[in-house]
């Protein structure tokens, strides 16, 4: 015989005295209050008295269940949110800077992920650096890098330096 969790989820407080006595006789006084009853004719004419006040669930059976993601007829969360594009689970990102911030490190300097992190310029470098074309640079640098933008490499031997993808 299957069993019934009943769980009382409204107050009894100004309810009928027969109501209040119904709920008592099934072990439950206060909100939030659980248990568990057989299935039984009784039991539902019990629930059937004061099932306005509380929430009823069968307990689990053997190859019950339903699938994950299910919200009982509700549209699920997974449709609910709006898709658009393609998000890549692979993806390694580079950091990215600008040409403008190499301006910090002096003529002749090789620069690399190493050199911008004790800069301060990266805070961290996981996959590697991408160099991107915005600003001005005026020093003659030799910049390693993981990617450049085409700007930033013309940028940089303009100024008589060289790009060097690593």
């Amino acid at each position: 015989m299957a069993n019934l969790r009943i769980k009382l989820v409204k107050s009894l407080n100004g309810r009928l005295d027969k109501h209040i006595a119904t709920a008592n006789s099934m072990g439950l006084h206060k909100i939030g209050n659980e248990t568990v009853q057989p299935d039984n004719p009784q039991t539902r004419g019990k629930i059937a008295k004061i099932g306005y006040l509380l929430q009823v669930t069968e307990e689990a059976r053997s190859g019950g269940g339903v699938r994950i993601g299910f919200e009982g007829g509700q549209m699920p969360l997974a449709r609910r949110i709006p898709k658009r594009g393609f998000n890549n689970i692979f993806a390694k990102p580079f950091e990215s800077i600008n040409v403008s911030a190499l301006d910090k490190f002096s003529d002749g300097d090789v620069v690399d992920a190493k050199a911008l992190l004790d800069a301060g310029i990266l805070s961290s470098c996981r996959y590697g650096v991408k160099i991107l074309g915005n600003g001005e640079i005026s020093k003659k640098l030799t910049v390693k890098a993981s990617a450049f933008s085409e700007t930033a490499k013309e940028k940089i031997e303009a100024a008589g330096g060289k790009a060097e993808v690593i």
